[in-house]
């Protein structure tokens, strides 16, 4: 029994990668049938996620309402907002307008999320900013190169630096096409060979973290 346990759910994943893998080079209209079907399943397990992440979170913000803990009317807050809007999602039937009306639900997303939101990038900003501060001392190098390079950057991105140097406006498109570009498809190409190494290893069992244990 403790064999079929380990063995059946690395067999399941070994059979289930090879013949999503092998999907991507079979022309066929069963193929495509196969990658339709799995895909649906993939939303009936995200809804059934989803519900399981909500569940945890209403657990977790329960105990601390219960106990009274530091930060817990937050916790009050958050039951009455997310119950809340899930009635009136429920109520508007999941609608933002109907025949040109704004509904509740819709009001709630355009006044109350889309606010909230801008507030968060908004604050984000500042911690961008301080860590940019940190990062860009010119304590060696290379250091020097990267503040250099991200002040040419800003003062073309804004019309005020370009108008102070005219030039900036050029330096700046080209380090973002040419130098920006080709890093960002270095490490695009790096994630994506570490994505298929890293597949390969779980389709054939050497990877077993998923399963809740290490390496065997």
């Amino acid at each position: 029994m403790i064999f079929l346990r380990r063995q059946v759910p690395l067999l399941i994943t070994l059979i289930a990668g090879l013949a999503m893998a092998a999907q991507y080079y079979v022309p066929h209209p069963a193929s495509e049938q196969m990658l339709t079907s799995v895909t649906k399943w993939l939303q009936i397990i995200g809804g059934f996620a989803l519900v399981l992440g909500v569940s945890s979170l209403f657990h977790v913000h329960a105990v601390k309402i219960r106990r009274k803990e530091e930060g817990w009317g937050y916790s009050f807050v958050l039951y009455v907002g997310m119950l809340g809007t899930i009635a009136v999602g429920f109520w508007s039937n999941g609608k933002e307008a109907v025949d040109g009306a704004m509904t509740a639900f819709g009001w709630i997303y355009n006044f109350v999320m889309v606010p909230l939101q801008g507030t968060m990038f908004a604050i984000l900003a500042f911690f961008i900013a301080s860590a940019a501060y940190r990062s860009f001392r010119a304590r060696s190098r290379e250091a020097a190169v990267l503040l250099i390079a991200a002040v040419i950057v800003m003062m073309g991105r804004v019309p005020l630096g370009e108008y102070l140097i005219p030039i900036s406006g050029d330096l700046s498109q080209w380090i973002l096409n040419v130098l920006n570009a080709s890093v960002r498809r270095a490490i695009l190409i790096g994630v994506s060979l570490g994505t298929v190494a890293l597949s390969i290893k779980i389709i054939f069992g050497k990877e077993r973290s998923y399963l809740g244990g290490g390496k065997e």
